[in-house]
C-alpha cells in the first residue's frame, strides 16, 4: 500500500512539474495538456499561465507584498493550520484546486480574481473575492471563514490575485481550463459500479470508508465523505461537478484515464454518502430541499433516497466536528 501511495503522489507531482516547466512557452504548456488528452484552446479562449512562487521571488513586487503572497500560498496549500478555528474537516484549499490552485481543468483559482465582484446564484447576490473565499471555508471546509479584512483573508486574496497577474479585469474571452468541466452525463448511473470502481481506483488513497489519509496534522489525501469531508452545501456534492473533477483529475497523476461513464458512476457513489449538514439547513431536510432544490440541490442527491438502502440523504442534524451550523459571517446583501 505504501508504494502505491508513493506512486500516486509522484505521478501527481510529475504532472504538476511538467506544467510548471512549460511555463516559459505557451505552446509548450498547451502541448503538455493536449498530450495528456485535454482539449486544445479554441481561438476565442483566454489562455493564462499563472506565475509561480519562483516568478514572485524574481519579480519587482515589494518585499512586504511578497511576504503576504507567500503567506497566502502557505494557507492555500496547508489550510489545516487553521483547523479548529476556521477549518473543521481535513481539507486544504489545494485538495480540490490542484497544483497549488494553478492547474487548468481543476478549477484554477485565478479566474475569481478577475471576474469578481460578480453575481453568484448560490447566495443570490453580488460577491467579492473575499466573500467567495469565505464560501469555500463555509461549505468545502465545513468551517468558519477568517474575518473579512483579516491578515489571513487578505493573504489568501493576494495569492489569488498574484496568480491572475497580467489578466485584465472582466475578460471578454471565455477562460480556457476554468472549473471542473464535466463530460456528458450517461443515460444511467450505477451505485454498484461506482462502489466497485471506488474500491479499485480510489480507496488506496482515500480509504475504504472515505476517511482520507492524514499523517500527523498534514492531509495527504482528503476525505471524500464523512465528518472529515465537505458538507452538503459544498460545490463538489453536485454530481456534474464531482464527475468533472474526477474525470479531469483522478486518479491523481492519471487525468482522463477513466471513461465518462466511470467518472459519473464514481461521482454518483461518492455523492451518495453522508457528510455534515448543509449550513443552510432549516431544521427539516424536505423543507431545505424545497428551498434550495430549484437551484443548488437540483444537481445533488441531498434529500433523496440512496439506491443501496433507501436512506434519505441529509436527513440529520450532524455538523461534523464543529459545534455550529451556519457561521455568523454568512449573511445576505441587499445593496439598499
Amino acid at each position: 500500500m505504501k508504494s502505491t501511495l508513493t506512486c500516486a503522489m509522484l505521478a501527481g507531482s510529475v504532472l504538476f512539474t511538467a506544467l510548471v516547466s512549460a511555463n516559459e512557452n505557451t505552446d509548450d504548456y498547451i502541448n503538455t495538456l493536449t498530450e495528456l488528452g485535454f482539449p486544445a484552446p479554441k481561438d476565442n479562449q483566454l489562455v493564462h499561465i499563472p506565475p509561480t512562487l519562483q516568478d514572485l521571488e524574481q519579480s519587482d513586487v515589494h518585499p512586504e507584498l511578497k511576504r503576504v503572497i507567500r503567506r497566502g500560498y502557505d494557507l492555500f496549500t496547508d489550510t489545516q493550520q487553521l483547523r479548529g478555528e476556521n477549518v473543521f474537516n481535513n481539507m486544504n484549499c489545494s485538495s480540490c484546486h490542484l497544483g497549488d490552485g494553478r492547474m487548468p481543468f481543476s478549477a484554477p483559482v485565478w479566474p475569481a480574481a478577475v471576474t469578481l465582484p460578480g453575481y453568484r446564484g448560490k447566495n443570490d447576490h453580488v460577491n467579492n473575492l473575499e466573500e467567495r473565499i469565505a464560501g469555500c471555508f463555509t461549505y468545502s471546509m465545513n468551517g468558519k471563514p477568517p474575518e473579512y479584512g483579516s491578515d489571513d483573508m487578505l493573504a489568501l486574496a493576494a495569492y489569488h490575485q498574484w496568480l491572475a497577474r497580467g489578466v485584465p479585469m472582466y475578460p471578454e474571452k471565455p477562460i480556457y481550463g476554468r472549473g471542473f468541466p464535466a463530460p456528458e452525463r450517461p443515460e444511467e448511473l450505477s451505485y454498484e459500479r461506482g462502489e466497485q470502481l471506488y474500491q479499485e481506483q480510489c480507496a488506496v488513497c482515500h480509504g475504504d470508508n472515505g476517511g482520507g489519509l492524514q499523517v500527523g496534522e498534514k492531509t495527504v489525501f482528503p476525505a471524500p465523505w464523512g465528518d472529515d469531508s465537505n458538507n452538503w452545501g459544498a460545490g463538489l456534492v453536485r454530481l456534474f461537478t464531482a464527475a468533472g473533477f474526477i474525470k479531469n483529475n483522478m486518479p491523481l497523476g492519471q487525468p482522463l484515464s477513466l471513461s465518462d461513464q466511470e467518472a459519473w458512476d464514481v461521482a454518483y457513489f461518492i455523492s451518495s454518502q453522508e457528510r455534515p449538514q448543509d449550513p443552510r439547513y432549516t431544521g427539516d431536510v424536505a423543507e431545505t430541499l424545497e428551498k434550495y432544490g430549484p437551484t443548488f440541490h437540483k444537481h445533488s442527491l441531498y434529500g433523496q433516497k440512496r439506491d443501496s438502502d433507501g436512506k434519505v440523504l441529509g436527513d440529520h442534524s450532524n455538523t461534523g466536528d464543529k459545534d455550529f451550523l451556519k457561521p455568523d459571517t454568512v449573511w445576505p446583501r441587499t445593496f439598499e
